[in-house]
């Protein structure tokens, strides 16, 4: 089993980081004043080894893209994707065999950084769609880890829960307005795939600063924490991803969980200072 970075031996790796890199309101609170964006992700990738890309859920990235990604990581750095919108939100998962390939083959490009894939659906996205999402992931390829978050309360049954073990989905959780709290926190122990997949995304979009933290979340992310410690002492692997929607500026409040489950955080004013080690 791997070691986690909180140095216990026994426990499953615990991957913390943000829902993307390229914001310039991080500037001065995140990234030292003067980065260039083109820097972004290298900086980025000194305080955290994962991060969730949004930019795939709008398009399909270029092969040179990728590449630039796999360049500017170090060799521990994982990517999780989105499933494109196109998919999801347009397709409904219908018809859309020849762009999913195109998709999967451009993130196997990332090679060893290539974490699991987000299938975000849409909130219209309702259980009448059962036998559309089943069909789809018949297709998948089992060697590509996916995580499904779902935004409606009725995919929260049995039947799902059993049609994701079959599948090895693991089903995301998320905390926003879709799904109660404590419903997400007890669907941690009954777990759907070999790893858990957590999303930390907020009430709603009222936060526009994204400068600075301005909602206190210590409580509910010293409750993550402990589901987190669980789900790594079980054996399984966590992603764990905030947006700054949740409490204001996303970097805070993934160090913070980086501190909460034993992590040693890297301080915001040493990143410039670890450019030259890079």
């Amino acid at each position: 089993m791997k070691t986690g970075k909180s140095g216990t031996s026994s426990r499953a790796p615990i991957r913390i980081g943000a829902q993307g890199w390229n914001y310039d309101a991080w500037l001065g609170g995140f990234y030292p004043s003067g980065t260039r964006a083109t820097d972004f992700l290298s900086v980025y990738a000194r305080a955290f080894d994962t991060v969730e890309v949004d930019s795939t859920f709008y398009a399909i990235p270029p092969e040179r893209t990728i590449e630039g990604w796999v360049k500017r990581t170090p060799d521990n750095f994982l990517f999780t994707l989105k499933l494109p919108q196109s998919i999801t939100h347009e397709r409904r998962l219908r018809a859309s065999e020849e762009e999913t390939a195109l998709f999967i083959a451009r993130a196997r490009g990332l090679g060893s950084k290539l974490g699991p894939i987000l299938m975000q659906m849409g909130p219209d996205f309702g259980i009448e769609e059962y036998p559309a999402l089943v069909a789809y992931l018949a297709t998948w390829p089992r060697d590509v880890p996916v995580a499904i978050e779902f935004r409606r309360r009725s995919w929260i049954n049995r039947d799902v829960h059993a049609m994701l073990v079959e599948h090895g989905v693991s089903l995301a959780l998320s905390e926003g307005p879709w799904i109660p709290r404590e419903t997400l926190l007890a669907l941690a122990d009954k777990p759907t795939a070999p790893f858990h997949y957590i999303r930390w995304m907020g009430p709603d979009r009222a936060i526009t600063d994204h400068s600075r933290v301005q909602v206190d979340r210590s409580r509910e992310i010293e409750e993550w924490a402990r589901v987190m410690t669980r789900i790594a002492d079980a054996g399984r692997a966590v992603y764990a991803y905030s947006s700054n929607y949740y409490a204001g500026h996303a970097p805070q409040t993934a160090r913070d969980a980086q501190a909460a489950v034993g992590q040693r955080p890297v301080a915001p004013d040493t990143l410039g200072t670890q450019m030259s080690l890079f």
